[in-house]
């Protein structure tokens, strides 16, 4: 009789396994797609399209435009996070993230057949600009709606450790961005300018063909179907957070500002440090090496979240990364390649590794399933939004004096500060039960 009575449950605790496994392959893919368009779009920023895309003159006033356009991304996010925020309760988890992954990936194909200003005078930097936004409107919910499906699918007690693979895609992304460029970079100049730089944005068709099969195959996470079969869903899902989430709302915009700091190592810190005389490929190899540590590391510190709480581990890291930026900068004015790669690894792989791991499962904890997806989403956004302007501030503070990094980093020691003091207030998470998630405190 134990036998037979035992088949079953280990049955369901396979297949349910089994789906967990999925979503997070899901994210991790759709992760790697998201985070490769949008960073091969920061270092064409900051290596690229200052030169092709906007009128000669001064090159720091055209490093200014292109670090414009790619925080124009940024604007559009909260829009995304709204619209596919409202689908994603609504409709779903799995089809929301089908049509951000396609919007995504589209955008980044077409950025890549765009004129040049010599060719299309300021048609060019406007279309840019136009395709740039779509890709804000997708980057939008995806990270969210990623979350809110691999922990919902996630098995109890593991929750952490299943949503964090959306943020070693993230990693993966930004490693398959850098490889990339790194022949890109190698490449003469006439020949990277007229048509190198556009390889890389045509290869995100093969990311996107492989993560469009996977995210097909999904399954709705049953949390979300038992509310949509019993007709639980609310029409406005965004109106409704507000009204029953504000407090979750204003803690996830805080936390969001953690990624201010990965924002400003891939794009000014590049930047800067080509300014400096270290060659891009150098610092294209930095960012590879710290990210590939990351596709691991992050997942452990997922893992300790789980044991030990979402809230100590994230500002541990939160915190390290506040202080490290200082002598990350530093050691870019020196040219020291060696240190370079050390404190951006200790960064990358470490500190941000630490908090950026835990924030899928957390941010979504803190939303009841039938707002999650907005809940998340448009918090998640308001940071970033503001990350994404970080470049733009950080070049005009600093400016032609390349001994001046101080104020590039205290803008990320700033926001590492919000980061914590949301992470203070927010409620600790990773011991409720899935179906109490979101739901007022007794």
């Amino acid at each position: 009789m134990t036998n037979l009575a035992a088949t079953p449950t280990a049955s369901v605790a396979e297949r349910k396994l089994k789906r967990a496994k999925k979503a997070a392959l899901a994210a991790f893919l759709g992760g790697a797609l998201e985070y490769y368009d949008f960073f091969i779009y920061a270092t064409a920023a900051s290596l690229i399209f200052s030169r092709i895309f906007f009128p000669s003159g001064d090159p720091t006033i055209a490093l200014l435009a292109s670090f414009a356009t790619f925080g124009v991304a940024y604007v559009a996010r909260p829009f995304g996070a709204v619209v596919f925020g409202h689908l994603g309760d609504k409709i779903g988890r799995k089809n929301t993230l089908v049509l951000t992954l396609v919007l995504m990936g589209s955008a980044t194909f077409l950025i890549g057949v765009l004129p040049d200003f010599n060719t299309a005078g300021y048609w060019a930097p406007a279309l840019l600009v136009v395709l740039r936004l779509m890709q804000g409107l997708s980057a939008g919910a995806e990270t969210a709606g990623a979350s809110a499906l691999s922990t919902e699918e996630a098995p109890e007690g593991r929750r952490g450790f299943f949503a964090s693979f959306a943020m070693s895609g993230i990693s993966a992304g930004i490693v398959l961005a850098s490889l990339a460029f790194l022949p890109v970079a190698a490449m003469g100049e006439a020949d990277r300018l007229a048509w190198g730089w556009r390889i890389p944005f045509w290869l995100s068709l093969v990311v996107l063909i492989v993560a469009y099969m996977v995210r097909r195959s999904l399954d709705e996470p049953e949390v979300f179907e038992e509310k949509h079969d019993h007709g639980e869903l609310v029409k406005l899902p965004f109106a409704k957070m507000f009204k029953t989430h504000p407090a979750q709302f204003f803690q996830v915009a805080l936390m969001s500002f953690e990624t201010v700091t990965n924002t400003f190592m891939q794009s000014f810190g590049l930047a800067y440090a080509v300014s400096v005389g270290v060659p891009a490929s150098t610092m294209l190899w930095v960012s590879i090496v710290g990210n590939i540590i990351a596709i691991g590391s992050q997942p452990l510190f997922a893992r300790l979240s789980d044991r030990f709480g979402r809230r100590p581990v994230f500002i541990t890291g939160v915190l390290g990364s506040g202080a490290m930026i200082f002598v990350y900068f530093s050691v870019i004015s020196t040219g020291n390649v060696a240190m370079i790669f050390l404190t951006s690894t200790l960064i990358t792989a470490g500190t941000y590794s630490m908090s950026n791991a835990i924030y899928p499962a957390w941010f979504s904890e803190l939303f009841n399933v039938k707002v999650r997806y907005s809940g998340m989403a448009i918090g998640l956004q308001i940071g970033i939004l503001c990350a994404g302007f970080t470049p733009l501030l950080g070049t005009a503070l600093v400016g032609a004096d390349k001994a001046n990094w101080a104020p590039a980093a205290w803008i990320v020691a700033a926001s590492s500060v919000l980061a914590v003091a949301g992470a203070l207030w927010a409620r600790e998470t990773s011991k409720t039960p899935l179906r109490e998630l979101g739901n007022p405190v007794p």
